[in-house]
C-alpha cells in the first residue's frame, strides 16, 4: 500500500512540474500592418525632422535607453547617449544644410516586436541627391509606444 502511495505521490509531482515548465501559448492579436506602417513612417519622418532642426534630442528619442546603432564606417553607438552623441556631431559636421528622407519599404512583426527595412536619400539643402541607401531597424513595444532596440544601414554607392 506504502509502494502505491509513493508512486501515485511520484507521479503527482511529475504531473505537476511538466504543467508548470509549459507556458499557455500567449494569443496575440493580428498586426494591423497598414497601421503599423503609417506609425512607422511617422517615426521616421520625426527622425528626418529632427536632423533637420538639427536637434539630436528629437532624433534621439527614436531609441531605447540600451539601442545600439551600427553606422558605416565606425564602431557601433551603445546606448542611446552615445547614439545621441553620435547624431549630435554629424548634425554640426554638416554644412552643407543635407536633408535624409527616410521610407518604410517593408516590416515584418510578431508580437511586440518589428523589423523595418527601409531605404534613405540624402539630398543636398541645393536639392541635389548626395547619397542614397537602406537600413533595417528593430523595434520593440516598451510601454505603449514602439523604440527601435537595433539599426544599421549602408549606402548603395561605393566609398569614397
Amino acid at each position: 500500500m506504502r509502494i502505491k502511495l509513493r508512486f501515485a505521490a511520484l507521479i503527482g509531482i511529475a504531473a505537476f512540474i511538466f504543467s508548470a515548465c509549459t507556458s499557455a501559448k500567449e494569443e496575440t492579436k493580428p498586426v494591423d500592418m497598414e497601421k503599423l506602417k503609417v506609425e512607422i513612417q511617422a517615426m521616421e519622418d520625426a527622425f528626418s525632422a529632427g536632423e533637420k532642426a538639427k536637434d539630436a534630442d528629437a532624433v534621439a528619442v527614436y531609441y531605447a535607453e540600451d539601442a545600439i546603432s551600427y553606422s558605416r564606417n565606425k564602431a557601433p553607438s551603445v546606448g542611446k547617449a552615445a547614439i545621441k552623441e553620435s547624431i549630435a556631431k554629424g548634425i554640426a559636421e554638416d554644412t552643407t544644410g543635407q536633408i535624409n528622407v527616410y521610407k518604410v519599404v517593408d516590416l515584418f512583426a510578431e508580437g511586440n516586436m518589428v523589423v523595418e527595412i527601409g531605404s534613405w536619400t540624402t539630398t543636398q539643402s541645393d536639392g541635389k541627391p548626395k547619397d542614397n541607401g537602406h537600413y533595417m531597424s528593430l523595434f520593440q513595444k516598451r510601454d505603449g509606444k514602439y523604440v527601435c532596440v537595433r539599426d544599421m544601414n549602408v549606402s548603395s554607392n561605393p566609398a569614397k
